[in-house]
């Protein structure tokens, strides 16, 4: 099935979508503290979404083929959790990492964008992992452009991960999104350049490496969503949605608190507008 080329109006929804999103990581950073549980992270997320901005939190009782629906508004991934963490009970403690994924509904569009905390003062080998996970989103953001391939992003940020002694994640992926959640393509984090679909402009998919410290193993648990690493290891990830443009790439999910980019990489292509 093809990927989708989202209209001016599409781009202009998921423009907005995408802005809220990151707004709601922005607005629960000061609440992510040692003694939190993950459950009060979902509950301060949800009334905001809903309260605040008018926005439906996607997560809450999606049901893919094959699953029971899910049944929180964001997912909160704690140390070797790899994703779909669901919030709960637990309490978080000094050295923990925590991802929360965050995706919004507003008129139909979906906003998509993870990213990593940590509590207290992490590990080395923590803020390490979390450093270089960051890296590897920014550089296979980076290769987005018309004429490159899918394959491009995936064997750049195979290639960093590794590089630093990490595994990828093969079994999750970024995606298409739009009015649909999940939609083609399929954004592979490992691969071979030039290989897999061309890029046109008017495609929006995520880019969101899984990078684990140890092995790439993963282990599915009892609920049915939660993956945790098979060797227990800690996994990364960071998480934005992305434009292709005419000549190159916007990320749509920026807020004012987003960690800024690394050196020499852009937030959109020269030429190209920015979401205010």
């Amino acid at each position: 099935m093809a990927s989708s080329i989202k209209s001016a109006e599409d781009i202009a929804g998921m423009r907005i979508a995408g802005k809220l999103a990151a707004e709601v990581l922005d607005f629960i950073a000061p609440h992510v503290q040692a003694g939190v549980t993950t459950g009060e992270i979902d509950r301060l997320c949800h009334e905001y979404m809903v309260n605040v901005q008018g926005t439906i939190p996607a997560p809450l009782n999606y049901c893919p083929p094959g699953y029971t629906p899910y049944p929180k508004a964001i997912c909160t991934s704690v140390n070797d959790v790899v994703c779909h963490g669901i919030p709960g009970d637990k309490v978080l403690k000094n050295g923990d990492v925590i991802n929360l994924d965050i995706t919004v509904i507003k008129t139909g569009y979906h906003g998509d964008t993870s990213r990593m905390y940590y509590i207290g003062e992490p590990s080395i080998m923590a803020r390490r992992l979390g450093e270089v996970t960051f890296e590897c989103m920014w550089l296979g953001i980076s290769k987005i452009r018309p004429g490159a391939h899918l394959g491009d992003i995936g064997h750049i940020i195979q290639q960093h991960a590794e590089k630093a002694g990490y595994s990828v994640v093969r079994e999750f992926c970024g995606h298409g999104i739009g009015k649909v959640f999940h939609e083609e393509p399929q954004v592979l984090h490992y691969g071979r350049p030039g290989t897999l679909e061309e890029l046109v402009a008017g495609m929006i998919f995520t880019v969101e490496p899984m990078i684990n410290a140890g092995r790439r193993e993963i282990r599915e648990m009892g609920d049915g969503w939660t993956i945790k690493t098979k060797d227990r290891s800690l996994s990364a990830q960071f998480e934005h949605t992305v434009l292709v443009t005419p000549t190159g790439y916007e990320v749509l999910t920026i807020s004012p608190g987003m960690p800024a980019p690394p050196a020499g990489i852009l937030i959109a292509s020269p030429g190209q507008p920015v979401a205010a």
